[in-house]
């Protein structure tokens, strides 16, 4: 059974979702893929998790870095999940390329490359926005190319981080 509840955000309204091992999703409101493969009998409650989820989301828009982990549940592909754990490991306040993940993982794997776009996929795909840092992706030249929540956001995001831009 999934849960879910709602969070109301200096950039918007955010649906969280969760199951009995940890948190789901975390969607601004009419992002690209909103809500995908949510569960269609999820259940508004209020649980411990959400509250240590809010308190997370309090910390972080105050400008602060979170100093605590939330319990996350990825759901998605073996490839995904590799790609967000990736994004996990990009410091607040600092960008990693698609290309560098690319490398990372084809290192990671014994293999001489990896597609960048291949990433890119994964990456818009990322359920736990902000928590998994993917607005911390940027392109080759550090262009702020995609973001499912939409640039404004990206941008938005990385200078509450104070990110060089």
């Amino acid at each position: 059974m999934e849960y879910i509840s709602h969070y109301q955000s200096p950039l918007g309204k955010i649906l969280l979702s969760a199951d009995d091992l940890g948190l789901t999703g975390l969607w601004f409101e009419g992002q690209k893929y909103y809500a995908l493969h949510l569960d269609k009998k999820c259940e508004e409650k209020e649980l411990s998790l959400f509250k240590e989820v809010k308190k997370w989301l309090d910390i972080y828009f105050s400008g602060k870095e979170p100093d605590f982990e939330v319990p996350m549940h990825f759901k998605g592909t073996d490839f995904q999940k590799e790609v967000w754990d990736i994004l996990c490991s990009i410091p607040y306040g600092k960008t990693m390329t698609y290309g560098e993940i690319a490398k990372q993982l084809a290192a990671k794997r014994g293999l001489g490359s990896m597609s960048a776009q291949a990433v890119g996929g994964a990456v818009g795909h990322n359920r736990i926005s902000i928590i998994v840092p993917c607005h911390r992706v940027v392109g080759t030249n550090g262009s702020l190319t995609g973001y499912a929540g939409g640039i404004d956001k990206k941008i938005a995001l990385l200078t509450l981080e104070k990110a060089a831009l």
